[in-house]
């Protein structure tokens, strides 16, 4: 599977509020940033995404254009809140190990 299949599938993923995929997905070493969460290592981000998911009714992460260089993906996103109270347009940068799991 390309690392844009393995993108898609992360944000479907993501978009089902999934931590048990998502924890399968992700490398031990992942790390997660934004505007608003920094998080290190696989327990604590599982914790800052279950935060997230609790905090939403929904939550549907739609790509616009990805692309992928070497081990990275660039993803810009369009994340739509609460079935449409809330949409936000961000750009994701994900890299993978040699495992092909998210750091």
């Amino acid at each position: 599977m390309s690392l844009i299949e393995i993108s898609k599938e992360y944000f479907k993923t993501f978009s089902n509020k999934d931590l048990y995929g998502l924890e399968e997905m992700f490398s031990k070493d992942i790390r997660l940033k934004d505007w608003d969460i920094e998080a290190r290592g696989l327990e604590d981000v599982l914790k800052a995404n279950k935060n997230i998911f609790e905090n939403v009714e929904t939550i549907q992460v739609n790509p616009l254009e990805i692309y992928n260089d070497v081990n990275t993906v660039v993803a810009e996103l369009e994340i739509d809140i609460n079935n449409g109270q809330e949409s936000l347009l961000v750009i994701d940068v994900i890299e993978f190990d040699n495992e092909n799991k998210i750091l």
